[in-house]
């Protein structure tokens, strides 16, 4: 299935823009009806998030997320076979002077679960350096191409997350600026509570902890799927003054009001299919039952 799933990606990478908007939109919808178990979950979330709203608008926000996130994994042939040429086309790139002003030092960049993410950091090595950590695929086929594809231009670093911090922090040391996604369900390991939407969710102190380790400034970065042939818009943000502080939980709590701010601009491109309030404090049931 992997392989088959590679071939159509790999077919698909030759199609205009526009048409595979098309297409990821009308595949999407389809998913939205098929995929039983992950919409279940892209409605709890929402539920959860904007209580504020009715049920048919948050349906049509779990819809629209459908068609985007399909959407931005056919337009992942591009990145994996396509030329840098056509990817910096697909990908504009705003508030770059955000990160040229601290790039003296080690730098992270806070890159939460949009849609687009991926696209913005193929758009990124095209021109600099860049680590990051991925989660090993199942799939061993799709494990060789998902880091084949996304070390394919300038020097690329990927490691996975049972190579520990070391690694990582001699990564930013030798120039390497760090993409990290820590805005997950980890468990509750290096986990704190703190709210999300106004629902305590177990966040990890990760980028606060690598941030003091090894003296980096961190620079949200959020890349935007915009309609049709227009592609994405990639966007960092000033770096953080006075992060880390001396107190772990209020860090979690400013990485997650910062990432719901940018939720609430674009709610329908957050990443709603992940289970993100699956760890509960002792006592609370999980809200996506069994």
């Amino acid at each position: 299935m992997a392989r088959i799933a590679l071939a159509l990606m790999w077919l698909f990478h030759f199609l205009p823009l526009r048409v595979l908007a098309c297409a990821g939109n009308a595949l999407g919808s389809v998913l939205y009806v098929l995929g039983r178990d992950r919409r279940r979950i892209a409605l709890v979330n929402l539920g959860l998030c904007f209580p504020e709203l009715d049920a048919e608008t948050r349906a049509s926000i779990a819809k629209k997320h459908f068609r985007g996130l399909t959407r931005s994994l056919l337009e992942r042939g591009i990145l994996w076979w396509g030329s840098a040429e056509r990817i910096r086309s697909m990908v504009r790139v705003e508030g770059a002077e955000h990160w040229h002003a601290v790039r003296e030092r080690p730098v992270i960049f806070l890159v939460p679960h949009f849609v687009g993410f991926e696209m913005g950091g193929f758009r990124f090595n095209l021109d600099y350096p860049v680590a990051s950590m991925y989660s090993k695929q199942r799939d061993p086929a799709f494990d060789a191409a998902f880091l084949r594809g996304r070390t394919r231009f300038k020097t690329a670093r990927m490691f996975s997350r049972q190579d520990g911090v070391r690694t990582v922090v001699r990564s930013l040391r030798e120039g390497f600026p760090f993409i990290y996604l820590p805005d997950m369900d980890f468990g509750p390991r290096d986990a704190v509570f703190v709210p999300f939407f106004g629902v305590s969710a177990a966040t990890i102190t990760g980028l606060a902890r690598l941030a003091a380790i090894s003296k980096a400034a961190v620079v949200p970065c959020i890349t935007r799927q915009l309609p049709g042939a227009q592609g994405y818009v990639m966007r960092f943000y000033p770096a953080w003054d006075g992060f880390p502080s001396a107190d772990a939980v209020a860090d979690a709590a400013r990485m997650n009001a910062f990432i719901e701010e940018r939720v609430r601009e674009m709610p329908e491109q957050y990443y709603w299919v992940h289970k993100r309030f699956k760890t509960r404090p002792e006592g609370e049931q999980s809200p996506y039952g069994r």
